[in-house]
């Protein structure tokens, strides 16, 4: 098709502003997201109330060494380290306990989005589980997973006694929901754990998170 000197400057003004347009998009969204937070720095204090309806501050602990996991029992991958066989979690949870550390286990899937519970059902899965956290704490709002830019389920923190994020990132080094996997991981947290107990910082500070996307 033969295109005169109106239609070009037509087509070219339409195209200009998609493209600025797109850009403004693009521009507004990376402005918008929570940046991530950097390891070896100071971890952001946050105030939760939990499933038992206790509000608890990441202050509160100021002095122990504190675990925080993003979890959605609905998620699979959630599933893999909760497998009653394996109790990758669960075992996990325990020994942070038996070392006088403070595991916080966070929910921050909205009302009608997949993973939110009620308090009751938190407890109740805690419970069938056989899960060891110090507290389950509901983040309905996503005002905690945001500040930590927390993206999966599981995504897990390591917070140093003096507050210094330690570790962030992923439970292990097989992003996979297969429970036979677990075995042959590195499991990062419980490394990140053993470091700090040992009075040495970990090997690995950030690993990506893998699962599924925290539903806000």
């Amino acid at each position: 098709m033969k295109m005169n000197k109106q239609n070009f400057f037509l087509i070219g003004g339409m195209a200009t502003a998609i493209c600025l347009t797109v850009g403004a998009m693009i521009a507004t969204t990376a402005e918008g997201e929570t940046p991530d937070l950097v390891s070896g720095t100071q971890a952001p204090n946050f105030t939760g109330i939990t499933s038992t309806g206790e509000t608890v501050s990441l202050s509160d602990y100021a002095g122990q060494t504190v675990v925080l996991e993003w979890t959605n029992h609905d998620c699979p991958f959630v599933g893999k380290h909760y497998d009653a066989e394996y109790t990758n979690m669960q075992s996990q949870q325990l020994a942070a306990d038996e070392d006088g550390m403070v595991w916080l286990t966070i929910i921050s899937s909205a009302p009608g989005k997949q993973g939110h519970v009620t308090p009751a059902v938190a407890n109740q899965l805690t419970e069938q589980r056989g899960a060891a956290p110090d507290h389950v704490i509901l983040d309905e709002t996503g005002e905690i997973g945001h500040l930590y830019a927390a993206k999966a389920t599981p995504h897990m923190y390591v917070i140093e006694p003096d507050g210094t994020l330690a570790y962030q990132g992923a439970i292990d080094s097989i992003p996979s929901a297969r429970t036979r996997d677990i075995p042959t991981a590195t499991q990062y947290v419980t490394a990140a754990l053993d470091a700090l107990e040992a009075g040495e910082e970990p090997e690995e500070t950030t690993t990506k998170a893998y699962g599924c996307s925290v539903k806000y």
